[in-house]
Parts: structure tokens; C-alpha cells; sequence
């Protein structure tokens, strides 16, 4: 165990920043500029203590940029850096909690002794210049999503200091996940509070288990549990933030906003007890520098709201298309109207992301195209504000035929890859992004064109079974009418989405009369199957031991199945569940397993 050596009298309170910030991998100046700003301010509302998420300077998951040499030395001067600018700055007496990649420097004593440079997921604390402690990950998590037990190299030593006679404890993320973990080496260490750093990517329903999970922790160590979250979208996870602490006792104490960077303060008592809130989160009342007493005492700010599941999701969805574009340097999207369901959430999402200005939609209609959709695609655009174009494809269409003469499924297919060409036109024509509109119950049955519908950079709904875009698409209508804010953009009292896109049956319209349900069982059964069979990995024998009928679960297997090569080659999206094909779910192309 690494234990400081400073020891105070406990002052009369202690006050925590909690600074959740989105980080960009691999932006080391950009992230270190942005860590300044919010040490800054953290210092300015009389903090004591700052707390940054995991790997902040360097970004995550920053995978294989682990493995460079000059990546981990450009994070390692940042840090410094940023010790001393706060400390000319006259901000050196604040405590700088921050995640970063460091270097284990490892001896390999079957080599005679030369040293094996080997990267860590690590925790540093600033203070007067200079970097005080360093702890590095215990426990390194290598399932679902993460990959970080090929990556890193775990530690081996806990860590407690004391500031103005408060204990202090670390962990990271994993950390505290594991029952043999920190939390329970730290358990007699008398701590005043447990700090975590986390790098926890969003999934429905993780939001309670975390503070479940911290509540056990503080019962664990007898103390408040700070747990501060990485925000923001980095390729296809989204952090959701919604940073917290847990009292002793397991009440939450503190809690910043979800899906938009945040910094508030929590403030802990000699008594182990919370300060009241503010009524405004911006207050100047300040601490002295060392907490003593007889100074005005900072008070804690006020909880950020708890967000419904449906408005959790679909943010997230936003957030994580947002950030793509951000971070890749696109500044708009461009997708096919088909006035679907599908790709009006979509563009409802791309419009909510980076405004309707920023958005082209393009309704490329064909001989099979009903007058409904063409117009409720005009429909979605005006409501939108979105730029719109038409380019029929039946003058293309006639002029392949010509020559390929193709019938059945090839024509069909030929139709969307047509569409698939004049998106990626226009993407390559206006420098916008092109987005995919497939949504998961269709790319769990290869319900999509190769190099047609399938085509683009990003897939907004990827992880959205079909119920739940029709489900989100009448949440956001709602929404409409309630005013306020969606990450930072106002919300028009003008549902984006037509009444007839949501409510009329779903078609790709590729032949005459053409519905989903020729092909696939009706959504509400489908995703039903999905559910068990994907997110549950249910066999055979447990879907039938579910309840549904023999001929539906093999068609649904069957279909899941042979999609497996189409999954392989649609864009990335956002990872909204806690099974989503790409990095959670990854089976064999050929696979003759049908149990």
C-alpha cells in the first residue's frame, strides 16, 4: 500500500470538484487544455480537490495507442505541464485528480536484467506543481467491450493520502467492480472517502447498477463513494457521464447532468456529513485555501436531473453521432428519405446532433414508390429544416436493366445500391457524412443491401430493435412540445416526425406491394426473438423453452445466422444495449452451429 506522508488536524470541511469531461483520443494538447479549464474553474468555486474521469489526458479507449512509445511520453509531459501551469498560475494547492497512460517500467530478470516498457492505465494526483502520486489499475477488464488485459499492465498497490486531514482513497473503474478489489484492501484503512475514476460506456439500465454498486463499495470502506464518468461519443461507445456520490450510508449525495460535460461540488464534513445544497450551481462562496476553520464554507451543489429511459437512449444515440462528426471533422450528414421510420428517426437524431441546416436528405424514389411516402418524406424535411433533393432512380434503373436484365431479389437489391451510389455522391461531393439508417432487427436478419442501404459511415439506430424505433420516434414527438434543451440545441414545439411515417406499415418498396412482414416474422414477434437470442443468448431449446412456436425460431436463427458476413461490413453505431453486434457480440462468419 502507498500511503503520504502528509498528516492535519481534520479541518472542518473538505470540498470535491467533480469534473466530468469529454475527452478526444489521442488530442493530448486538446485534452490537456480542457483539463486547465476545468482545474481553473474548480479552483475558482473553492475547491480542494478536482476529480477528473479515467484516462483523461490520453482519451479511451485509446487501444494499440498504448503500445507507442512517444504517445505515452507526449501524456507524461502533458501532466507536467499542466502541475506547473496551475502552479504559476497560483493554482498549486488544489489537488488534481486525472487518469492518463503511464509506463511500467518492468526488469526481466530472464534477460539479465533489461527493462520491459510496458503501458499502464493510471491515476495521477497534482499538487504544487508536480506530480505527487501515481496508482496504477489493478484489475483489468477483458470482456464486452473492453480489451484492456492484452493492453495494460495491472498494478499492484493501493494508494491513500491525506488532504486537511480527510483520507483519501483510489481506485479505477474495474476496480471497484471486482469484490476482492481495492474497496475490500482499503476496507480498515480508516478512509474519510473513496475517490474512482471511471471510463464506464453507457447501456440501458447502468445507471442504477453503478450506484448500486458504489453503495456496496461505501458500506464496504465505511465511507462516501466520489465516482466520476468519462463523457461523450468515441466511435461507437457513448459515456454517459451522470458522475455521483454516495454518502456512507449509500444515499446519493451528488450527481452531475447525463450526456453533457459538467462540473459541480461536493462538499464533505468533518462529521462525515454532506453540505446543503446551493440554490444556484455557479456559487462564489469559497473555502480558504486550506479548508480551516472560520472561512465561509462552500456548499454542495444541487442533483442534476434523473432522465427517463427513452430520453436516456435516444440522446445517446445523438450524442454518439455528434461526437463522430466532431471528432472526424465532419460538420453535416447526408442520408436517404424514404419516409420510413427508420430514416426519419434518423434524421430527427442527425437534425437534433448538428441542426437541420447541417442535414441532406435525399428522397430517390423508384416506379414502386407510393405518393405517401415521397410526400411524408417532404414532410420530415420542411419540419426539419433539412436541405432536400430528389433524384429519381427509375431512369438509372432502366438503364442497368438494359443491359443485366436481373429479376427477383438481384433487382430488388439493385434499386438500393443505386441509392447507395447517389448517397455517397453527395458525400463526397459537400464533404458530409453519410449515415446508414438499418436499424437492429433488420441487421440481425440481413434485412439490407450491401453497398446499398448499408452503406455510409455511421449508423445512428444500429443498435435500435424496430419496436424501439417506432417506441422512440413517438418519444421525441413529445418532446417536442415540452421546449427546453437537447445537448445544448433548443427543441422545436414542431414534432419532426410525420404521424404517417410512424403509424403506416413498414416497407422497403423495392416491388409492387411489397411489405416487411413478407419476409420477416411481424416486428413485435421478431424482436421478441432477438431479444432471447441475441442479448440473452438463448439456443434453440431455450427459445422454444420461452414459449415461441418452432417454425418462428428457426426462420429467426436461420436468418441471425447466415447475416453474420453483411454485420461484418456495416458501419459502426452507437452501443446502446448490453449486447450490441461489433464489439460485444462476435461469432464465427461460418457457423454450422444451429442449437
Amino acid at each position: 500500500m502507498s500511503t503520504s506522508t502528509q498528516q492535519n488536524s481534520k479541518a472542518a470541511h473538505l470540498s470535491f470538484a467533480l469534473a466530468q469531461m469529454n475527452t478526444n483520443v489521442g488530442a493530448i494538447e486538446q485534452n490537456k487544455q480542457t483539463i486547465l479549464s476545468f482545474a481553473r474553474r474548480a479552483h475558482d468555486r473553492g475547491a480542494r480537490v478536482v476529480v477528473f474521469p479515467e484516462m483523461t489526458l490520453s482519451g479511451y479507449p485509446i487501444e494499440d495507442l498504448a503500445f507507442r512509445a512517444t504517445f505515452r511520453t507526449a501524456a507524461e509531459q502533458a501532466a507536467e505541464d499542466i502541475a506547473r501551469s496551475l502552479y504559476e498560475e497560483g493554482c498549486g494547492g488544489l489537488f488534481v485528480v486525472l487518469g492518463t497512460v503511464g509506463t511500467a517500467h518492468m526488469e526481466r530478470v530472464e534477460e539479465g536484467g533489461a527493462h520491459d516498457d510496458r503501458p499502464t492505465n493510471t491515476l495521477l494526483v497534482l499538487h504544487e506543481g508536480k506530480i505527487l502520486h501515481t496508482y496504477d489499475k489493478q484489475f483489468l477488464p477483458n470482456y464486452g467491450v473492453f480489451d484492456e488485459f492484452r493492453i495494460f499492465t495491472p498494478g499492484h498497490d493501493t494508494l491513500t493520502m491525506e488532504v486537511d486531514g480527510y483520507r483519501l482513497g483510489f481506485a479505477i473503474c474495474e476496480d471497484i467492480w471486482q469484490d476482492d478489489g481495492p474497496a475490500a484492501q482499503l476496507a480498515s484503512a480508516d478512509l474519510d472517502v473513496l475517490v474512482t475514476i471511471n471510463g464506464s460506456p453507457f447501456e440501458e439500465g447502468k445507471e442504477s447498477v453503478r450506484e448500486q454498486l458504489c453503495q456496496r463499495r461505501a458500506s464496504e470502506v465505511g465511507a462516501p463513494v466520489i465516482y466520476v464518468n468519462q463523457v461523450g461519443g468515441q466511435d461507437d461507445l457513448v459515456f454517459d457521464g451522470s458522475s455521483f456520490v454516495v454518502d456512507a450510508s449509500g444515499e446519493v449525495v451528488a450527481r452531475l447532468k447525463a450526456f453533457e460535460e459538467d462540473l459541480r461540488v461536493w462538499t464533505l464534513g468533518a462529521d462525515g456529513t454532506t453540505a446543503g445544497a446551493t440554490v444556484q450551481s455557479s456559487a462564489t462562496v469559497r473555502s480558504s485555501a486550506d479548508g480551516s476553520d472560520g472561512a465561509l464554507v462552500l456548499a454542495s451543489d444541487p442533483l442534476a436531473p434523473v432522465l427517463d429511459a427513452d430520453e436516456k437512449v435516444y440522446t445517446a444515440c445523438v450524442l454518439g453521432l455528434k461526437d463522430y462528426m466532431r471528432k472526424n471533422g465532419f460538420k453535416g450528414v447526408v442520408l436517404g428519405l424514404s419516409g420510413g421510420i427508420d430514416s426519419a428517426l434518423v434524421a430527427a437524431m442527425a437534425a437534433d446532433a448538428v441542426g437541420g441546416e447541417n442535414v441532406w436528405g435525399v428522397s430517390m424514389p423508384s416506379m414502386y414508390s407510393s405518393d405517401g411516402s415521397k410526400d411524408d418524406a417532404s414532410d420530415l424535411a420542411e419540419r426539419l429544416g433539412a436541405h432536400y433533393d430528389i433524384q429519381p432512380i427509375e431512369p438509372l434503373f432502366a438503364a442497368f436493366q438494359n443491359q443485366l436484365a436481373l429479376t427477383g431479389v438481384a433487382e430488388e437489391n439493385l434499386q438500393a445500391r443505386m441509392r447507395g451510389v447517389i448517397v455517397m455522391a453527395y458525400s463526397n461531393a459537400h464533404g458530409l457524412l453519410a449515415v446508414a439508417t438499418g436499424n437492429k432487427s433488420e441487421l440481425a436478419c440481413g434485412y439490407s443491401t450491401i453497398y446499398g442501404d448499408a452503406v455510409g459511415g455511421y449508423a445512428p439506430i444500429k443498435d435500435l430493435l424496430k419496436t424501439r424505433v417506432w417506441q422512440l420516434a413517438r418519444w421525441r414527438n413529445a418532446r417536442a412540445g415540452l421546449g427546453g434543451e437537447l445537448l445544448g440545441r433548443p427543441v422545436s414545439a414542431v414534432p419532426p416526425i410525420p404521424e404517417s411515417s410512424i403509424t403506416k406499415a413498414p416497407s422497403a418498396e423495392l416491388r409492387p406491394g411489397q411489405k416487411d412482414s413478407d419476409s420477416l416474422p411481424e416486428y413485435a414477434l421478431l424482436d421478441a426473438v432477438l431479444e432471447a437470442y441475441i442479448e440473452k443468448a438463448h439456443g434453440r431449446a431455450d427459445l422454444l423453452a420461452d414459449g415461441f412456436d418452432e417454425a418462428t425460431v428457426d426462420t429467426v436463427m436461420r436468418l441471425v445466422d447466415r447475416a453474420e458476413w453483411k454485420r461484418r461490413q456495416y458501419p459502426l453505431g452507437p452501443k446502446v444495449t448490453a449486447l450490441a453486434f461489433g464489439r460485444d457480440r462476435r461469432l464465427p462468419v461460418t457457423n454450422a452451429f444451429r442449437e
